[in-house]
């Protein structure tokens, strides 16, 4: 006697499905250190460039991402793994290094991360206040 014999198609049905959606989530995700370092960096910048945020809100934030960001820059410049894989996203990583390791780079400049990133970009004071709000 069969499988399906026994239940009935219906409920082997779901049985199989529930069997296959356990299966594909238990599948873990992995990222790498540069994936890490580059979602932790996204993070921090969205929270130094939200508006809606108090400066205490701000400040409180950024300084628990800071740490987290840090952490991720160390593991990412030690990660042997990183030496023999020459895919795009980490030759662009090290070829940017003000713009990956955005704590590290505004340490040695003695500048602050957002200042940093600003000038990574090439954004000016006078370029920002210059602009407009809208369409043209």
């Amino acid at each position: 006697m069969s499988f399906t014999k026994t239940l009935g198609r219906p409920r082997a049905a779901v049985i199989a499905a529930a069997v296959a959606a356990s299966v594909l989530t238990a599948t873990p995700v992995l990222a790498g250190s540069v994936e890490n370092l580059e979602r932790e960096r996204a993070m921090i910048l969205e929270t130094l460039l939200h508006a809606d945020l108090t400066p205490d809100e701000r400040f409180a934030k950024a300084t628990t991402s800071r740490r987290r960001l840090v952490d991720l820059e160390r593991i990412v410049l030690r990660d042997d793994k990183l030496t023999g894989r020459n895919t795009p996203a980490i030759r662009k990583a090290f070829a940017n290094y003000d713009l990956t390791f955005l704590v590290h780079a505004a340490s040695e400049k003695q500048m602050l991360v957002l200042d940093n990133w600003f000038d990574a970009m090439g954004l000016t004071t006078q370029a920002l206040l210059s602009t407009r709000v809208g369409a043209q």
